[in-house]
């Protein structure tokens, strides 16, 4: 079974929505993990928006990467830039690194449509992401 680390810098949006599709793609292919380098709490749009979706991950926990030491890696997602260059270094020689600095919608500020519309923005390019990511990865 393959071990997949989403890494966001709080561990509370995006690398969730993530967690949560990768989940939902595949079939018992791979243990999904996401940490932040510091950790926020759920973020409730991210939890709702996800809702929509069918996808329920209102369960998950705002988790920091040092709880997750010891963890043989295959694959490390960084969902976001600051993650990638502020993260501590995770020893994983035969990891493979990804990369994908998506849109935060939680830095959003305006009316509750704005703000869902920056969630639905996100959610729907990490969902993108994630179903390719499990086709191309975790299925061959």
């Amino acid at each position: 079974m393959k071990n997949v680390l989403v890494l966001c810098t709080g561990n509370s949006c995006r690398s969730q929505m993530a967690h949560g599709y990768l989940n939902y793609f595949q079939d018992s292919l791979a243990n999904i993990y996401s940490a932040g380098i510091e950790t926020h709490g759920l973020n409730p749009g991210a939890v709702a928006i996800m809702k929509e979706d069918g996808v329920d991950i209102s369960h998950h926990t705002s988790n920091h990467v040092d709880e997750y030491e010891g963890i043989e890696w295959d694959f490390i997602i960084t969902v976001c830039d600051h993650a990638k260059e502020n993260c501590p270094f995770i020893p994983a020689e035969n990891a493979e690194r990804i990369h994908h600095n998506f849109f935060d919608p939680s830095k959003v500020e305006g009316t509750p449509e704005e703000k869902h519309a920056a969630f639905l923005k996100a959610r729907d390019e990490i969902k993108e992401f994630c179903h390719v990511f499990v086709k191309e990865e975790l299925v061959n």
